[in-house]
């Protein structure tokens, strides 16, 4: 009884289209076909571009320039005005708004920098 269902199994792997099923009441082999439809769909692709605004990667993205510049130019005004300790006091204030001014202007100017990149990607319809 074992056989002809070893025999039935190594079939259904020769001929995949053909299903073999043992019957449990009469031990004996059925063979039942299934077909399956083969979709005919075809899926094409095309490439899609689009135009993106890139941000340029600063050279100085710690702003260390604007902010040197703005310290020493801040300082420069700031020791301008007043005497004695007020004019202190006015040179260290100066210098640390100047440094503030500056770093916050060469942040403003690296951010305009950017470039126009054209990107393209496949899409399946």
């Amino acid at each position: 009884m074992k056989l002809p269902l070893v025999l039935a199994m190594c079939l259904s792997l020769l001929v995949p289209s053909f299903a073999f099923a043992q019957d449990s009441t009469s031990g004996s082999t059925k063979t039942t076909t299934s077909t399956q439809k083969k979709s005919t769909t075809t899926k094409k692709t095309r490439t899609v571009c689009q135009d993106v605004t890139v941000q340029d990667q600063p050279k100085d993205s710690h702003q260390i320039t604007g902010m040197a510049v703005g310290a020493v130019a801040g300082g420069l005004l700031g020791n301008q005005v007043g005497g004695g300790k007020g004019k202190t006091v006015a040179t260290v204030a100066g210098a640390v708004g100047g440094g503030y001014a500056g770093k916050k202007i060469q942040e403003n100017q690296q951010a305009k920098n950017t470039h126009v990149e054209r990107r393209c990607h496949e899409v399946t319809d």
